[in-house]
């Protein structure tokens, strides 16, 4: 048995052994091969060789290029994988390389050439070695005393080598790899430094081409636990933001612009603003201010919608006040608006406008969301208003208890107080706003203090509410006040009518 199987064994350590020798003739001709071949057939000699040694090798390499295409690009893989080993580098990694952004939350840790990072992905084991390679690059530069002098810049390049089994390459290249790119943009997005765009309506009417934005870092600290809201409320909001978010997919499928429409209407000082900065810290969406009042036209509108990126919020404030969008049975007639036709062309329109919710420019980005504001619902036109447009009808209320217990909360870190069920009595009687309830609350930092301050505040607005309803009531307060103190009943009252 054993003297049929030795040629066998035999002529397998023979193969072996020679590619062996072969891989380390290699290694020490290629510094010959260097000098003495053209430099465009060695890469093709090299391919070659490393071809033939890879057939006897059960490991497969995928290079992630820094960047890519003759004109260098950053290519986004290799940002990924960057930023995705920053949190599998073991206790055993030797160097690390760290840098600070001046935007950015934290310290960005990334591996330092020649290290070594072993992932473990579903059972499968992918090593990545960061290699770094320099180039001498010649470079012809005109000086004053020397028309032609030939510089000599050193680039450094880096590239990723991906190693693992080569059975795994399906997997490497349809689940592992784009798990990673998943992951980068999830990281990405989470610290990202949101920012609030205004239009520079200047620039946009006088400069060509000049940028129709500028954006400042929003530092809003609102959020959904902050907010004085009703909890269900709150709750439902939320739910249809991540409903949202999670819908490409849905979107795409029902053939529908993957966008949303709010409407937040409601008394001033209600949070209508507070609440739109808490729907961009919970997205990482930035916000696109939009002043339709000097908007000049409709073709301006459609200028400034295609220069807002993709997963933002769009905000109209306030849309009541532009006159021309309310409703249409209130519009003037053709005779007394033909006087200002000649005004019409440096107008947004409400067809613009509806152009811009839900028409074809309305599909020029993915992941928007649209929010008009608005004191007085009853002032605007229905065609704004229909699902499609204004998917979601948001009331902003007065204070309600829960939403009181929310800013004590926030301003006193303080969750009850005895004195609570005495303004919780008070907020059902009276209407005031979280902004006025906060207001009170901030007048000391004491509790008790803050606490008494606003019940004052609250019997004045009651005293205030008291006195507005007798003066609306008029003359009839007076009689009735006056016929009870004469402690007549209305069959008396009748009976001296008669008579």
């Amino acid at each position: 048995m054993s003297t049929i199987q030795m040629p066998s064994m035999v002529s397998t350590k023979t193969m072996l052994s020679a590619a062996a020798s072969l891989a380390a003739s290699a290694v020490l001709l290629r510094p010959i091969i260097k000098e003495l071949i053209p430099r465009h057939f060695q890469d093709h000699i090299f391919y070659k060789a490393s071809s033939f040694l890879a057939g006897f090798s059960s490991t497969f390499n995928i290079i992630v290029q820094q960047f890519q295409g003759i004109v260098p690009l950053p290519n986004e893989m290799y940002m990924a994988a960057e930023s995705y080993l920053a949190s599998k580098i073991s206790p055993s990694t030797r160097c690390l390389q760290v840098a600070k952004q001046e935007d950015s939350k934290g310290l960005e840790v990334t591996m330092e050439k020649g290290e070594t990072v072993v992932d473990f992905f579903q059972g499968t084991e992918f090593k990545w070695k960061l290699i770094s390679e320099e180039k001498e690059k010649s470079v012809v530069q005109q000086r004053r005393n020397n028309p032609f002098l030939n510089t000599i810049l050193i680039l450094e390049t880096k590239f990723f080598v991906l190693s693992f089994h080569k059975k795994h390459k399906e997997k490497a290249l349809k689940i592992y790899l784009p798990h990673i790119l998943q992951q980068f943009k999830e990281i990405k997005q989470e610290e990202k430094t949101i920012k609030i765009h205004t239009a520079d309506y200047e620039n946009m009417y006088h400069r060509m081409g000049a940028d129709a934005w500028q954006g400042v870092n929003l530092d809003h600290p609102a959020t959904f636990d902050t907010l004085a809201m009703e909890p269900e409320e709150k709750r439902k909001v939320k739910e249809d933001l991540e409903r949202f978010a999670r819908r490409k997919a849905y979107y795409r499928r029902v053939g529908k612009a993957w966008k949303r429409g709010y409407l937040l209407h409601g008394p001033p000082g209600t949070g209508k603003s507070s609440l739109i900065a808490a729907m961009a810290n919970f997205l990482r969406f930035d916000i696109y201010d939009l002043e339709l009042t000097e908007v000049r036209s409709n073709s301006t509108l459609r200028k400034l919608l295609v220069g807002i990126a993709n997963r933002s919020i769009i905000v109209v404030e306030d849309i009541d006040c532009t006159i021309e969008l309310q409703d249409r049975k209130n519009a003037k007639t053709d005779s007394e608006s033909l006087g200002q036709s000649r005004n019409h062309h440096d107008k947004v329109t409400l067809s613009g406008l509806l152009n811009f919710i839900d028409g074809l420019w309305s599909s020029c980005g993915d992941e928007r969301i649209i929010i008009f504001t608005t004191n007085h619902m009853e002032r605007l036109d229905p065609a704004l208003l229909r699902p499609g447009r204004m998917d979601m009808h948001i009331h902003m209320s007065y204070c309600s208890p829960s939403g009181f217990k929310t800013l004590l909360s926030n301003y006193h870190n303080v969750d009850d107080h005895p004195l609570c069920p005495e303004v919780d009595l008070l907020l059902r009687e009276v209407e005031a706003t979280p902004a006025e309830v906060a207001e009170e609350l901030m007048k000391s930092d004491d509790t008790e203090a803050a606490m008494r301050v606003l019940i004052e505040f609250l019997l004045r607005k009651r005293a205030e509410k008291g006195e507005t309803a007798e003066e609306a009531t008029g003359v009839d307060v007076e009689v009735s006040k006056g016929e009870e103190a004469k402690g007549l009943s209305g069959g008396e009252r009748n009976e001296g009518e008669n008579e």
